[in-house]
């Protein structure tokens, strides 16, 4: 067996592999390669060849002219694997600086919450003063245009249990709790039902409810509002047992409770109330010049009307 030389094509080296083949030999002592087939790979050529395949000087190989040969390309890519960045923890800087963030947000966000909770109390606060008003005036109708109430000899009734006699003209005893009412309540109408607002007192003459066609100024005229207590916060000491004719207030003095120091929102500067025209408003709970709750004296001419709002006609006893 002799040793070959390394191929060449026109003077550039080529693979050759020579396997074991049933093939004539290239061998013998005359230049051939023993049991070596003939079996020759060649790399990387794509252009017809016109040159002989030289091996060394041990033996040649004519190939015709202009024959084209194909490379047997084999590609083969090798991706390299990155090892997995290292995680990194916040520093104390950082997480300072996300405490302060959220403080801020918290700082912004927590008064518009809470001046949004105010405001739903308020809406709500207007509508139980509307669905007493729509209550007093269906009672009004059955009774010859009457305020609901008497504390007379003869009768001794309150107003809130005429109106929600067998919820005849109010469907719950709920609706005269106020939402700025703290106190637990129920609907048996008994000493543990909660009652927010008050009648005008003025509305009884004697103990006897008047008529509501003696009112001289009915746009101005209050008849229902909430009926707080004395102290530096809103209170109320309303109940469906009170005396009769039920709970009361004139500016701002209501019965039960006492004179109440300010108003029962927008800290304490402001209150709802429900006129005889049965519109409910809110009102300054007092007032340098302008329209005060609490008025109750005729003070022209920025409030003319003051003397009116609790008095349904002058003079009034």
């Amino acid at each position: 067996m002799h040793a070959i030389a390394a191929a060449t094509l026109e003077g550039k080296p080529v693979d050759v592999d020579f396997g074991p083949s049933s093939g004539p030999a290239l061998g013998g002592d005359g230049g051939g390669l023993g049991s070596w087939s003939g079996m020759i790979y060649i790399h990387r050529m794509q252009n017809g060849l016109s040159s002989n395949l030289d091996f060394g000087g041990s033996f040649s190989l004519s190939l015709p002219a202009q024959t084209q040969y194909d490379a047997l390309l084999t590609k083969k890519t090798m991706t390299k694997s990155s090892p997995p960045p290292a995680e990194r923890a916040f520093t104390l800087i950082e997480f300072l600086v996300v405490v302060l963030a959220i403080g801020i947000l918290a700082a912004l966000a927590v008064p518009a919450l809470n001046s949004a909770y105010e405001r739903a109390k308020v809406t709500k606060d207007l509508s139980n003063l509307r669905q007493i008003g729509t209550a007093t005036q269906l009672y009004m109708n059955d009774n010859n245009g009457a305020f609901p109430g008497s504390a007379t000899a003869t009768l001794t009734v309150t107003w809130m249990s005429q109106l929600e006699q067998n919820q005849k003209y109010l469907s719950s005893w709920r609706v005269l709790e106020s939402p700025f009412d703290k106190r637990a309540t129920s609907e048996l109408g008994d000493a543990n039902t909660a009652v927010s607002y008050g009648i005008n007192n003025n509305v009884y003459l004697s103990g006897a409810a008047i008529s509501a066609d003696k009112i001289t100024k009915p746009i101005t005229f209050i008849v229902f509002a909430p009926a707080q207590a004395q102290g530096p916060t809103v209170t109320f000491q309303g109940l469906a047992t009170s005396a009769a004719p039920g709970v009361t207030l004139v500016a701002a003095t209501s019965t039960p409770g006492g004179a109440a120091a300010g108003g029962a929102h927008n800290n304490r500067a402001k209150i709802n109330a429900l006129c005889a025209d049965w519109h409910a408003e809110t009102m300054l709970w007092s007032a340098v010049t302008g329209t005060a709750f609490t008025n109750n004296t005729a003070n022209p001419p920025s409030d003319a009307d003051g003397e009116l709002r609790w008095k349904p006609y002058i003079p009034f006893p």
